[in-house]
């Protein structure tokens, strides 16, 4: 059986290596590729987590929105629901009134009328219009007019009706009797002032004619 060929002179073991280097390169590259996927899948994730943290914010936001909404509505209806019921008793606190200044309000009917009166004080309703402050056509009904010398302003001077709120809702405004102030009563002190002024210029004339004027040349 024939020998085999002797290895060419300067040969080496070392002459197999190209194949393994390539084959590293091809597994490095392709390495790269799958970190390139997976960079490219999380900043798809990132971004998705970040739509989806937007829209729950804003649908929190919504939330808040809407409880707020219901909750001022909630108030809204109690009060009206409490100022529909106080308008109807109105009439029976303006009776107790009445019956207070005339001294009709003893025995068992003023125990009935101050526990009607701290009941409605729980429920808010506060009574308003006392007599000598300015007329406020906001809170006040003018039923009576008059003049007087001794107001700057037009002012309350009686109270026909007090008026009744509950927070800032006027349940009903105070019904008054007003005074104006004396018609040409404001021009009283220019007219006094203009005669003050002739009559210090009327003096200045005098003195200046009993002065003898000016030195003739």
């Amino acid at each position: 059986m024939a020998a085999p060929p002797d290895a060419p002179s300067g040969a080496t073991p070392a002459a197999a290596a190209p194949p393994a280097a390539s084959d590293a390169g091809a597994a490095a590259a392709g390495d790269a590729s799958e970190t390139a996927g997976l960079v490219a899948q999380l900043d798809q994730a990132r971004t998705a987590l970040n739509e989806r943290t937007a829209d729950l914010q804003r649908l929190q936001a919504e939330y808040q929105n809407y409880r707020r909404r219901v909750e001022r509505d909630r108030v809204a209806v109690k009060e009206i629901a409490v100022a529909n019921l106080l308008s109807e008793l109105l009439p029976v606190l303006d009776d107790i009134g009445r019956a207070q200044e005339h001294g009709e309000l003893v025995g068992g009917f003023k125990s009935v009328a101050d526990s009607l009166e701290t009941v409605i004080a729980k429920m808010g309703l506060q009574q308003f219009g006392k007599e000598g402050e300015p007329f406020d056509p906001t809170i006040h009904e003018a039923l009576m007019h008059s003049y007087a010398p001794d107001v700057t302003e037009t002012t309350c001077v009686a109270i026909l009706q007090p008026g009744y709120r509950i927070g800032e809702r006027i349940i009903r405004p105070a019904r008054v009797a007003v005074a104006e102030p004396q018609p040409g009563s404001q021009t009283v002190k220019p007219a006094e002032d203009a005669a003050e002024a002739q009559d210090a210029e009327s003096k200045d004339d005098g003195a200046h004619k009993e002065s003898g004027g000016p030195d003739e040349g």
